[in-house]
């Protein structure tokens, strides 16, 4: 792995940083890696033309991208049906999205292979439905690391989440933690891969290639701290809110830094410009989906290095005083590990991977079982 403080390696070009494109000219020009929040292989081909060297699925993603291209999947999930007789509307939908992942690995190897192994590589996230089994994460980051070179595999920021994660970064497995939102979060994640690291570095065990990352939502803890103003009657300049995500972001970003935790941070779930624009310069991934990055090109954003800039005090300190879920997130000690998945955020995205995987069981039942005179 590349030490923490170190330059990462220069990236392959796959556009002209001539052209305007702000997302280029970043992903060019600074240690901040641009990936896409999709493995749809005919966006992600745009994406990396945009200067994107990595990519990320998820039950949500993929469901999308399987109903926004009947063409291409409902044959291919009638092929995977034909080809598993005796498969469950469940196991045909996850090997959909397995071959999804695979489709689009292979798109980012050339990528993998120039950035030895730290980008190029695509997060396939775990079955939300084990989110309760260490055990069972495992197993399946097992399966997952092994359908792809440059699979990175998602598992969830809780407490049996990032024992998974501990057990996984011991096997040599690149993990991404999601469903996270708090700085206590990165921070307890770092610390649980560092010490797998360290383990197998004291056995003589491989870790230079292995690319460990730790997703912060910061659009949807922006919408989770705005939901609970509400609730609490909470009255601040609505502005401050667009930044609740960004000031995690960065702290949990300088905290990992200082301490010299290899494990990066990764910014996703986008409600503004601001995930983007204000984390800039920071040996850390920032993951829009495409059409964020169209967005920021056609608005021709300056790509400046910000990621040293802090959030003015004053929002800062208007979020922490009014509002206790932003202390949560933004405090180093604002939950424990029990805590994680009780936060509303947490239960919020949660509940919505949940959804959209029982959403694709139905899909794949409509094709197993169509209603009568469809």
């Amino acid at each position: 792995m590349t030490d923490p403080a170190g330059a990462p390696p220069s990236f392959p070009t796959f556009g002209s940083l001539d052209d305007g494109r702000a997302t280029l000219v970043a992903a060019r020009t600074t240690p901040t890696a641009l990936w896409n929040d999709s493995a749809d292989p005919a966006e992600l081909i745009r994406a990396i033309d945009h200067g994107a060297v990595g990519a990320t699925c998820n039950p949500v993603i993929a469901l999308t991208t399987i109903r926004g291209n009947p063409g291409m999947w409902g044959p291919r999930l009638a092929r995977l049906a034909n080809e598993n007789p005796h498969a469950s509307e469940n196991t045909i939908g996850w090997l959909a999205i397995e071959q999804m992942s695979i489709d689009a690995a292979k798109l980012l190897e050339p990528v993998f292979h120039a950035h030895h192994g730290r980008n190029g590589r695509l997060s396939v996230q775990t079955d939300p439905r084990l989110h309760r089994s260490t055990d069972a994460l495992v197993a399946q980051a097992q399966h997952f690391d092994s359908l792809a070179p440059n699979i990175i595999v998602k598992i969830p920021a809780t407490q049996a989440g990032i024992e998974a994660m501990r057990q996984a970064t011991y096997l040599g497995i690149s993990i991404n933690a999601t469903v996270s939102f708090s700085v206590a979060q990165a921070v307890a994640v770092a610390e649980a891969v560092e010490e797998s690291l360290l383990r197998r570095e004291a056995e003589g065990l491989d870790t230079t290639t292995m690319g460990p990352v730790c997703t912060i939502m910061g659009g949807r803890l922006d919408d989770w701290i705005k939901e609970s103003a509400v609730r609490d009657r909470v009255l601040i300049d609505p502005g401050y809110f667009e930044w609740a995500g960004v000031a995690a972001l960065k702290k949990a970003y300088h905290l990992l830094r200082e301490r010299g935790l290899r494990t990066r941070i990764l910014s996703a779930a986008f409600r503004n410009h601001l995930q983007w624009s204000e984390l800039l310069g920071g040996d850390l991934v920032v993951s829009p989906p495409f059409d964020w990055q169209l967005r920021i090109n056609e608005n021709h954003l300056s790509p400046e290095a910000r990621i040293d800039v802090p959030v003015d005090p004053a929002i800062v300190g208007a979020l922490h005083e009014r509002c206790p879920e932003f202390r949560k997130a933004y405090d180093e000690d604002g939950m424990t590990v029990e805590e994680f998945e009780e936060f509303g955020a947490s239960r919020r995205t949660m509940r919505q991977f949940l959804q959209a995987s029982a959403e694709l069981d139905s899909l794949v039942r409509d094709l197993l079982v169509p209603e009568p005179g469809s």
